[in-house]
């Protein structure tokens, strides 16, 4: 989902909106002053994850939801997106290339083993290596030394990365080979949680059943495609312990049952209803109805290994289809006002967002469409293919644009509907598509870095369509290391534009708000800009 670079969301609009739209009650008991119980549990609507619960190779949102309860990092971002410490005392630099990193005393997995330095840099060379086959493996690129344990090619020079230091128990030192203005920010994503000795038996095993160091813990075993079930952990050591005794991730594969369940509170909190009740959730749930811009986006990616959509001139091609959409009008019908037109791919609001990074290309014209078509040699058998996942909020907009290829670039569009966002994900991981695909991010931390960076660098994790521009990575590391963050994310939109203008392996097309609700039972909802629950402040009514 995931990337880059800022202490807090400095744009007031956001925070404001968040702030005034974040929680519901509906009667006046559900205004948050029903009795309560401390170990009610609650419901959560999700869906399947692609793969093992493990926290460097897990780069989606379903994953995702469930991780960010059972494991904890060296910092957090709280409601407002200010950067907490969470398992660190302290992270130091000055120079934005050494770190120190200091860890709070007795913290416990959920195993019972103490959280040390070394459970922390044992977990990052694993993961950084390439024998192990990570899909969040980029994450670690900038430490020192990670080209010996990740090189371009051939095998591995070594188990450890050189930047890496374990000083004692509670302390450690990460060395970067050039400085990263933000990479304290970077230490939130899930690929620097901490791992247990225990993961290293059984890699396998353990992604069935993790172990990790958050406020709840698995319980019971992984029923897939059916839930899975955490519960508050008595040991854990961080502020933010539970208001609640635990979740049930219930796995759906059609939105439109899980809201059905949601009105009968049979599910408790829906993170997004379906596109096809935002005209009326609000009349159906009242003050439990949330709705609020967040940190997302929706995208067509296209598939640059494939040896047709690969080819250079239908860099043409992509950019005529961009502008054969009408964004605007999708929006306001279809989607019910739940997405904005996209300019680009960092939404508005994110520092470092400038308007009109796609510029002219993200804007409508037929006639100027068919004509970078046409100039592109056309589409590849003149019929474009969208995949998508049929469980989650996506068939309206995936319709709506088929449409307006059809009739705005005379382009044969059909839709390509597979039943589980987990089939989906497993076909674009393995890069076994050959026509484009619903792309959507949901970001790690607020920044336009994060945007650009972990989806479009070349080799990064998230790098579905298999982009690689040496001028970007070069604009990319720029920004890296500029002195302060005002130029970091300068550079970061200069290379975001130089995507688009140059290649476009993406076609922006939305910009997202968190459309979601709760049941009765549950009070203190709030949702984060990551499109979550702060899940240890919701209250179980009794």
């Amino acid at each position: 989902m995931r990337g880059a670079k800022s202490a807090k969301w400095v744009v007031g609009a956001i925070v404001v909106a968040m702030a005034a739209t974040a929680c519901g009650g509906g009667s006046s008991d559900d205004e948050g002053n029903a009795a309560v119980d401390p170990n009610g549990v609650f419901s959560y609507y999700n869906t399947e994850p692609q793969r093992g619960l493990i926290p460097t190779n897990t780069n989606e949102v379903g994953g995702h939801y469930m991780m960010a309860n059972m494991f904890r990092g060296l910092v957090t971002f709280d409601i407002n997106n200010k950067l907490q410490m969470a398992q660190a005392q302290s992270v130091d630099t000055t120079d934005n290339k050494l770190f120190t990193v200091k860890l709070k005393p007795g913290w416990k997995f959920h195993n019972g083993e103490t959280v040390t330095a070394n459970s922390f840099v044992k977990a990052w060379n694993w993961a950084a290596n390439a024998k192990n086959a990570q899909l969040n493996s980029s994450w670690f690129e900038a430490i020192k030394g990670y080209e010996d344990v990740h090189p371009e090619k051939g095998d591995p020079k070594g188990d450890t990365m050189s930047g890496l230091k374990v000083v004692n128990d509670n302390e450690f030192t990460i060395e970067l080979s050039r400085p990263v203005s933000t990479f304290k920010e970077r230490l939130y994503y899930d690929a620097f949680f901490p791992l247990p000795e225990a993961f290293y038996k059984d890699p396998k095993a353990f992604g069935e059943h993790p172990i990790g160091n958050g406020p709840y813990k698995m319980e019971g075993s992984w029923a897939h495609k059916v839930e899975l079930k955490v519960r508050k952990f008595a040991d854990y050591k961080g502020d933010d312990k539970p208001k609640n005794g635990g979740i049930d991730f219930k796995f759906y594969s059609k939105d439109d049952a899980a809201y059905a369940d949601l009105l009968s509170d049979k599910i408790d909190i829906m993170y997004q209803v379906p596109n096809s009740q935002v005209a009326k959730f609000k009349d159906d749930l009242g003050k439990r109805a949330i709705s609020q811009p967040y940190g997302g986006n929706t995208n067509i990616a296209f598939p640059l290994y494939d040896k047709e959509w690969g080819k250079p001139e239908k860099v043409k091609v992509r950019q005529g289809l961009s502008m054969a959409i009408d964004r605007e009008t999708i929006a306001k019908t279809a989607l019910k006002g739940s997405k904005d037109a996209a300019t680009g791919f960092t939404p508005k609001g994110i520092p470092g967002w400038q308007d009109g990074a796609c510029g002219d290309l993200c804007k409508f014209d037929p006639a100027k469409a068919k004509d970078l078509i046409k100039q592109g040699g056309g589409v590849p058998g003149n019929k474009v293919t969208i995949t998508y996942n049929a469980d989650g909020a996506n068939k309206e907009w995936v319709d709506a644009v088929c449409n307006d290829i059809r009739q705005n670039a005379g382009v044969e569009c059909v839709t390509d509907a597979k039943p589980t966002f987990q089939e989906s994900r497993d076909l674009i991981t393995e890069k076994k598509l050959s026509n484009p695909f619903r792309m959507a991010w949901v970001m790690d931390f607020p920044n336009i870095a994060n945007f650009v960076t972990e989806q479009f660098r070349t080799g990064a994790g998230a790098n579905d369509m298999g982009f690689s521009d040496k001028n970007v990575d070069e604009l990319m590391n720029k920004a890296d290391e500029a002195k302060t963050e005002d130029a970091a994310n300068k550079g970061y939109f200069e290379a975001e534009k130089k995507i688009m203008q140059d290649q476009m392996p993406a076609i922006p097309l939305f910009t997202d708000h968190t459309v979601a609700g709760h049941s009765k039972r549950v009070q203190n909802v709030k949702i984060d800009y990551q499109r979550q629950a702060v899940w240890t402040e919701v209250e179980v009514k009794k």
